[in-house]
């Protein structure tokens, strides 16, 4: 039983929005699919760190839906900035069952304890323009990253979390966020959000303030499953 990560699939095999156009996403899907189906068993867990579906409607990620449910594993999904279907647990959790997705969990204000680990997490944010909605935004994403932590103590593992926002990223930490994994003890950090070469360069990784952090997008891991260690 191993647990690994993943995060931007940005799937678009219901929409019209192929992600082929961007450098580096040439055939994505095929080489994604390959890459899992060679690491990740049946009784694996792969968690999904955001920007999953460009579907716009919850409805409109079942062929997206499909695709992963029909990968090897479990899969734990937290939002990401651009899952713009994203709802309740309580309908997410209902679509999944109506659509027979058994495979899909939401990481939502919750935890999943798996193997050693006790997976939490939620999107993040990070305040570039400190108007009263992002402060409101950074709160409430502060609230439910300390929500899943409290979850993830009570199943008594090891608490990993995932993040969909690089809580350091370019020299400069999210505070509110880096206080939360400080104050939680927290040694390693999965994120994605952030793409290209250029991008690649500014983003951390490695331990800092004792938190090992790891960029899981896409392109920056091949479209490959990532260990979680």
């Amino acid at each position: 039983m191993s647990l690994f990560a993943l995060g931007d699939l940005h799937l678009s095999l219901g929409e019209d929005k192929p992600m082929d156009v961007f450098a580096g996403w040439n055939d994505y899907v095929q080489r994604l699919e390959e890459n899992w189906k060679r690491l990740v068993t049946d009784e694996d867990t792969v968690v999904l760190a955001g920007d999953i579906s460009w579907g716009m409607k919850l409805e409109e990620t079942l062929t997206d839906f499909r695709f992963i449910d029909s990968l090897p594993g479990k899969k734990l999904l937290l939002k990401g900035n651009h899952d713009y279907w994203w709802s309740t647990k309580r309908k997410m959790d209902a679509y999944l069952q109506e659509n027979g997705l058994a495979s899909i969990q939401i990481l939502f204000n919750n935890a999943y304890r798996v193997g050693e680990y006790a997976v939490c997490g939620t999107r993040g944010w990070f305040l570039e323009n400190d108007t009263p909605e992002d402060v409101k935004v950074l709160n409430r994403e502060v609230g439910r990253l300390k929500l899943s932590l409290e979850e993830a103590l009570k199943l008594q593992g090891e608490p990993v979390v995932f993040l969909h926002y690089p809580p350091y990223y370019r020299g400069v930490e999210c505070p509110e966020i880096m206080d939360v994994l400080l104050e939680y003890g927290i040694k390693k950090c999965y994120y994605g959000h952030i793409h290209g070469k250029k991008n690649f360069r500014l983003a951390f990784e490695g331990v800092y303030k004792g938190v090992d952090f790891r960029l899981i997008s896409c392109d920056k891991v091949g479209f490959m499953p990532v260990l979680v260690r």
